[in-house]
């Protein structure tokens, strides 16, 4: 997270980590991440859980480890929207890192989901083309996507399935 950092700041994100590991260690782990990976610098606040009580009642725990006493990492990642509500969740196995650029990729679909009537396809990327939401119609589809937008010829002839970018 610390080598995206930047990215998060262009589109608004705060970073916020949260680690089992009590305040000494963090500051030595933030060392090693800082040599590691050459460039970045953790700059956000990490808050410190070292029983493990406020990652179990937000669910951040894989179910395997929820009773262990051991000290895997919290492999779990929320995005919290302004309104204060969880947008999304991912939970990694503790064998497992997180895909950031995957992260980015979701932050981008929820903010162009929250400007603009649309959802995002399967894979899709910046730039790539959107869907309109089913329950705008044509007629204020015009109005909202002033760039146009193209309906999908299905077999039902129903044209409910429209692309445009945003």
């Amino acid at each position: 997270m610390a080598q995206y950092a930047s990215e998060f700041n262009k589109r608004g994100v705060k970073l916020l980590g949260m680690s089992c590991d009590d305040l000494e260690s963090h500051k030595e782990w933030i060392k090693d991440i800082e040599a590691h990976t050459p460039g970045a610098k953790v700059n956000y606040p990490i808050i410190t859980d070292p029983r493990r009580e406020i990652i179990k009642q937000l669910n951040m725990v894989d179910p395997d480890e929820k009773d262990s006493n051991g000290n895997l990492p919290s492999r779990a990642l929320h995005i919290i929207g302004p309104d204060k509500k969880i947008k999304l969740s991912f939970m990694y196995p503790a064998s497992t890192g997180r895909n950031v650029d995957e992260v980015l990729r979701v932050v981008e679909s929820l903010q162009k989901a929250s400007k603009y009537k649309i959802a995002t396809p399967a894979n899709w990327k910046l730039g790539d083309p959107v869907v309109i939401s089913p329950d705008v119609t044509n007629e204020q589809a015009k109005d909202m996507f002033p760039q146009g937008f193209k309906t999908a010829d299905l077999p039902s002839k129903k044209e409910y399935l429209r692309f445009t970018t945003v």
